[in-house]
């Protein structure tokens, strides 16, 4: 099998993982906003990671790695295994990661995110997770940032939930649009599969507001490949809609053509 060859297209960020970007016109659309969701041992921060290292080693990008969910050692342990060194890419500077435990998580760690992203010069983020954020949500957002008037009308009758998914809504519309203000930035938000709806992500409301939607699927069938992966919407770009073979290898992921 040919492996794809990482380069530069206008107003494109490529990831640099191998048969991914052919799907894509090149790469992300600049400064946009990717969900990346999956269930459990899909691939997904793996692809986030090999996303971020090949904006380092192969276009020399500045990137940042959020999580709310591993410690920077387990991160790091599992990098190792496909032959990435994120120690080495933080003392060159181009490579930051911080680490948040959710119970910590308040509105002053949404500062920092977009502080250390402007400061720095990020062109590349992760956020790790997009569902454990907005788990969180409801508990530091500020009850005086509600207009109880673009919720309430004369008539209207409502209980503490339907309030409660109004700040989560309200949350990640906001939030999303600040990734999008943020110069040169593009970001890929990882999220769980809901599996026990229709929706890509447990949250349900990450696929409809980001600017593309990535879905990574497991599924045992015998054969080469037990994962797949499909584009299942790209601002501003004509996707590739077939859903492909996805192969975890030495060095990564590695995205197949369904004829390979």
């Amino acid at each position: 099998m040919k492996k794809s060859v990482s380069k530069k297209v206008s107003g494109r960020v490529a990831t640099g993982i191998p048969g991914f970007d052919d799907l894509i016109e090149g790469g992300f659309p600049s400064g946009s906003s990717v969900l990346l969701s999956g269930g459990p041992g899909t691939g997904k921060t793996i692809f986030a990671v090999q996303y971020l290292v090949n904006g380092v080693t192969k276009f020399n990008e500045k990137c940042l790695y959020v999580s709310f969910e591993q410690r920077p050692e387990a991160l790091k342990a599992q990098a190792r295994q496909f032959g990435w060194d994120l120690d080495k890419l933080e003392r060159t500077g181009k490579l930051k990661l911080m680490c948040v435990p959710a119970k910590n998580i308040t509105q002053k760690t949404i500062d920092d995110i977009r502080e250390t992203v402007k400061k720095n010069g990020i062109h590349r983020l992760v956020l790790d997770s997009l569902s454990t954020l907005i788990v969180n949500a409801p508990v530091y957002t500020q009850m005086s940032d509600l207009a109880l008037k673009d919720v309430l009308h004369e008539s209207t009758v409502f209980s503490p939930p339907i309030l409660g998914e109004y700040v989560v809504s309200k949350f990640l519309y906001g939030f999303i649009d600040e990734l999008r203000e943020l110069e040169n930035c593009t970001s890929v938000l990882i999220a769980e599969e809901h599996q026990e709806s229709k929706g890509l992500s447990k949250d349900t409301l990450g696929e409809h507001v980001c600017d593309g939607v990535i879905f990574i699927n497991f599924e045992s069938l015998g054969g080469d490949y037990s994962r797949s992966l499909i584009v299942r919407k790209m601002r501003e770009t004509k996707n590739n809609e077939d859903v492909h073979p996805v192969e975890i290898g030495k060095r990564g992921i590695v995205v197949h053509k369904i004829e390979d």
